[in-house]
């Protein structure tokens, strides 16, 4: 089996046909072609490149039930992706990641479900994003990665570059969890902390690619991350029966995966699978990081840099996302809103989903819970509608709360001193 591939029984389904239909890339603002098959950064204007395809070809090369049939994560969605050579994919053995509904934690009759992307390898929905980016390096003859990243993006640009053979140099804030360092330069990277925010450090990487000659996989920097995170789009789709939810709460940082899933929802649309309904969308920030929270709040579609940045939910502290104005417009074109809450309002959720329904979010993921409790009780959503909340990683990753309760084997135990299995 070559390195990179799925498991030679599912790679033959995959790959028997053509499942690449990308026709060009285009600059997310002014609309300009750009040609596909080439590297690619930023537009000429400064602004993210989208991935195009041929969708009427695409829709004639592969059904629903096909996709349906297909087992493994999101790979299966070969088709939507925009790899040309099978032997550029990169898996590590990937999975659709389930819909967990609460059942404790919200009010009767009230349906909000977790889709936990924790499952996916290196505990993270950044597995989606940074595989492609990887695939696509390696496809165009790039190896050397670099990247900033508060933590799960880094874990997982090292891991599946360090599966495809390629080299990578990460940089993150100093106060990145602990685990998260360890992890990235476990898995191959080498990685630096500094004393600064992801902006800090995604200077350093820009700054650097003259000198160095690494390729920056920064959020939105390079085409292939939201096609990656498109996937989330994808599989919610077909969750759903082919449907979507009324109400997708999601954390936003670089934003990536809310403009991945609204281009899915689009490309869906246009080949029939899905008819116009959209979810609502809602960005989810922190009080202590809310830059696309004030744009919305303001009704203008650049968010401004987010001075003293800070949250403890650290994967959504970007004080400015190079995308601002495409969360934006997905927010607005889909009747959404965006909203912050407090670092104690998510820890608080945090708590709650686990001790409640036994389910340990990530404080990214506890955010949009507690996002989901001050839209209902401020009406901005109601409770017969169908919220899906995105748990982005494993809570296992991050601090948890110490516990000093003991008890002592030589003594004489007091079992009245036990309630429900609980020592008082």
């Amino acid at each position: 089996m070559k390195q990179g591939f799925l498991e030679p029984n599912k790679t033959k389904s995959l790959y028997e046909k053509k499942t690449s239909f990308v026709t060009h890339l285009e600059c997310s603002m002014t609309g300009k072609k750009y040609d596909a098959g080439k590297p690619h950064g930023l537009s000429e204007e400064g602004k993210p490149l989208l991935v195009r395809y041929d969708l009427e070809k695409l829709s004639k090369s592969v059904t629903k039930q096909e996709i349906e049939n297909r087992e493994g994560g999101f790979w299966k969605y070969r088709e939507f992706l925009p790899v040309e050579r099978p032997e550029n994919v990169v898996s590590l053995g990937e999975v659709k990641t389930p819909l967990i509904p609460l059942l404790h934690s919200v009010p009767d009759g009230v349906e909000v479900v977790v889709k936990d992307e924790g499952r996916l390898p290196t505990g993270s929905f950044k597995a989606r994003g940074l595989a492609l980016a990887v695939a696509m390096a390696k496809e165009l003859g790039q190896s050397h990665l670099a990247m900033p990243t508060n933590g799960n993006a880094g874990a997982a640009l090292a891991a599946y570059a360090s599966y495809a053979g390629l080299q990578t140099t990460v940089f993150c804030p100093d106060d990145t969890p602990e685990i998260n360092v360890q992890e990235i330069e476990l898995q191959g990277a080498k990685v630096y902390k500094v004393n600064g925010l992801i902006n800090d450090c995604g200077k350093i990487v820009l700054d650097g690619k003259q000198d160095i000659g690494w390729t920056d996989i920064s959020t939105l920097k390079e085409p292939y991350r939201i096609e990656g995170k498109k996937t989330m789009g994808l599989e919610l789709a077909e969750q759903y029966g082919w449907d979507v939810p009324d109400v997708i709460f999601y954390p936003t940082g670089g934003g990536t995966g809310l403009i991945g899933m609204w281009k899915a929802f689009q490309e869906l649309e246009a080949i029939g699978w899905i008819g116009a309904k959209r979810p609502r969308m809602v960005a989810v920030q922190s009080t202590g990081c809310a830059p696309i929270v004030k744009a919305w709040e303001d009704g203008v579609e650049h968010a401004p840099l987010w001075e003293n940045a800070y949250t403890g939910a650290s994967g959504i502290r970007v004080p400015a996302a190079v995308g601002d104005f495409l969360i934006l417009r997905a927010v607005r074109e889909s009747n959404g809103f965006a909203i912050a809450v407090t670092d104690e309002h998510i820890f608080q959720a945090r708590d709650e989903v686990a001790q409640k329904d036994g389910l340990l979010l990530c404080p990214e993921g506890a955010a949009t819970f507690a996002a989901w409790q001050k839209a209902l009780e401020r009406g901005l959503v109601k409770k017969n509608e169908k919220v899906l909340l995105f748990n982005c990683a494993t809570g296992l990753k991050y601090p948890m709360p110490e516990i000093d309760r003991r008890v002592d084997c030589n003594t004489d135990i007091d079992y009245n001193e036990f309630n429900n299995g609980e020592q008082k």
